[in-house]
């Protein structure tokens, strides 16, 4: 049991003692189906305060070497998933899991610059304790660690980071540190070594991943967000039925909750809820504005100001109740390089402010909370 390697269960063993959970294990069905397949680099983005860390969370609890966690799970939906896709007993426990928040070394680093080579070098630190002369005395890269263990183990690592765009929301400017980050993940996700060290991967953050002129800079990931979630859909956020559920546990007003919180719609899950507010509106017997408490007005407005081609009055069209149209292809996936009013209606799709519908390319405001 570790601090990044093999990390305890205790984040995900805090998350069931709350008063109200809603069980979101099946994405674990997901990711057994996909580790150690051609398809095992998952980046799952959304916005804040919609359970991306809950999600990581339990991937560690499920996968990590360092707990063991069938207590926590025996009760939950993917413990009872009887078809053998789930693989639910071949994984629970049996990985050698690497877990890192973003945040956390960004906040702790003593000068931001240093976040890269602070991660690399904790983490190295804590796997050779674990395998002793197994990596090379001046070895400072994590991906050349990795493979240096893989070959003399013959061990592969499920990665897991949370917040991993946290770097660009906090250094938008600083280029050199940005593209330092993106040589890392791409040592690590990308390249012909990377399957003798690596049998997955999962990344929750709010955008997608960073461009590079046209191009992603990890072709390798496949990449579900609030334009397209594919088969993650029902993970996004809570259900409609999910919702119900509360509602009539609470004996709150479905149809007010729904006016309130729901607004996000995608192919096969037409109504997607904000997780923060729907409990929040549970645990106080209220609505009231819960989701946009978590950041400042001056935030938005800041992206509103910039005014691409009417953009001001596009914002008064959507609160009017109206639809626009939007093309998402040109964001370069930061929160610093905005050409267009599309960039920046794009970029408040992903930060949750907007809802997209893929079918007609427009988008709307999602409820009356926003």
């Amino acid at each position: 049991m570790g601090i990044y390697l093999n990390p305890p269960a205790d984040g995900f063993e805090d998350i069931l003692k709350d008063d109200i959970y809603v069980d979101k294990t099946e994405l674990i069905a997901y990711t057994n189906q996909v580790l150690g397949t051609t398809r095992k680099l998952t980046c799952f983005s959304r916005p804040r305060r919609f359970g991306k860390s809950f999600a990581a969370q339990m991937l560690v609890a499920y996968y990590s070497k360092g707990t063991k966690s069938e207590h926590l799970f025996k009760d939950l939906k993917i413990a009872k998933d009887i078809e053998e896709k789930s693989h639910y007993k071949q994984y629970l426990n049996q990985c050698d899991v690497l877990f890192w928040d973003m945040t956390w070394f960004i906040t702790n680093a003593r000068n931001i610059e240093d976040t890269v080579k602070d991660l690399q070098r904790k983490i190295i630190f804590e796997l050779k304790r674990e395998f002793t002369d197994c990596i090379e005395q001046e070895t400072i890269a994590l991906p050349e660690a990795l493979l240096q263990i893989s070959a003399v183990t013959g061990r592969k690592f499920f990665i897991i980071i949370d917040e991993w765009d946290a770097l660009f929301r906090e250094a938008q400017t600083d280029q050199r540190l940005q593209e330092e980050y993106i040589q890392l993940l791409r040592g690590l996700f990308k390249g012909i070594q990377v399957s003798r060290f690596l049998s997955g991967a999962y990344m929750t953050g709010i955008l997608p991943i960073k461009k590079y002129g046209t191009q992603s800079a990890l072709t390798d990931f496949y990449e579900y967000t609030m334009l397209e979630p594919g088969p993650l859909a029902e993970f996004v956020g809570f259900t409609e039925q999910e919702v119900k559920k509360l509602c009539e546990q609470y004996r709150m007003d479905m149809e007010e909750v729904k006016n309130w919180y729901d607004g996000y719609s995608f192919d096969g899950v037409l109504s997607v809820y904000s997780p923060r507010s729907v409990v929040n509106s549970m645990r106080f017997r209220k609505i009231s504005n819960y989701w946009n408490q978590t950041e400042t007005f001056e935030a938005l407005q800041m992206y509103i100001d910039m005014n691409f081609e009417h953009l001001k009055d596009d914002v008064l069209s959507m609160i009017a109740g109206e639809s626009v149209a939007v093309n998402t292809e040109s964001f370069t996936n930061d929160m610093a390089t905005f050409r267009t009013e599309d960039d920046v209606l794009t970029l408040l799709i992903h930060l949750g402010y907007l809802a997209y519908d893929d079918k007609t390319k427009t988008v709307k405001i999602p409820n009356s909370e926003i």
